[in-house]
């Protein structure tokens, strides 16, 4: 996908990451579960200004933003919105495409819901580190790529896991999708 997707506005770019595709190391899975982040909203990283931890928040568009999140997992993300503004699309979940024997294998599940289900248990089933952080997501290593069919409905709500900002409701979910982190009451939902 061309970075003019990313350049977008945030919570759009998380919307249309729904169905799309990640890719890393001989496994895949499609994205069922986002949620947005931005810089004017005390949740996201890029709220304190650039930092060595951050700078990768604040562009190119298209690029990975992956950090270690409280000392144990590392987390995928997608930057969003023209370079400079520090806005992000953590991806929460996905449902395993490829790879899901190495998946297992690095999890140490055997549940295919188990695999995918979390921004960290994503990371550790696709093998994404903290060397990835900075990648261009179209060239890889990590990729995304764009969805093969249209995603028939999502839902949006608030994002959970975060204690700053619950109130906006940025987090985004195919319908019915058995793979997302944690079900939850929906605010609304679009087809």
């Amino acid at each position: 996908m061309r970075s003019v997707f990313y350049e977008g506005e945030v919570c759009a770019v998380a919307r249309a990451l729904i169905g799309c595709v990640v890719r890393h190391g001989g496994t895949a899975g499609v994205i069922v579960e986002t949620e947005a982040y931005h810089e004017r909203e005390p949740a996201c990283h890029a709220y304190v200004g650039r930092t060595p931890r951050t700078i990768t928040l604040f562009g190119p568009p298209g690029y990975a933003y992956v950090y270690r999140s409280y000392g144990v997992h590392a987390l995928l993300n997608a930057v969003a919105e023209p370079e400079g503004v520090g806005a992000a699309v953590l991806i929460r979940a996905l449902e395993p495409l490829e790879g899901i024997e190495l998946m297992r294998a690095r999890r140490g599940r055997e549940r295919i819901e188990e695999l995918c289900s979390g921004p960290g248990k994503l990371t550790q089933a696709l093998g994404i580190e903290l060397a990835h952080n900075g990648g261009d997501l179209s060239r890889g290593p990590v990729t995304i790529t764009a969805a093969g069919a249209p995603v028939p409905e999502i839902t949006v709500s608030r994002r959970i896991g975060i204690t700053r900002a619950v109130e906006l409701p940025w987090r985004y979910s195919l319908a019915g999708s058995r793979f997302v982190s944690r079900r939850g009451s929906s605010l609304a939902t679009a087809g």
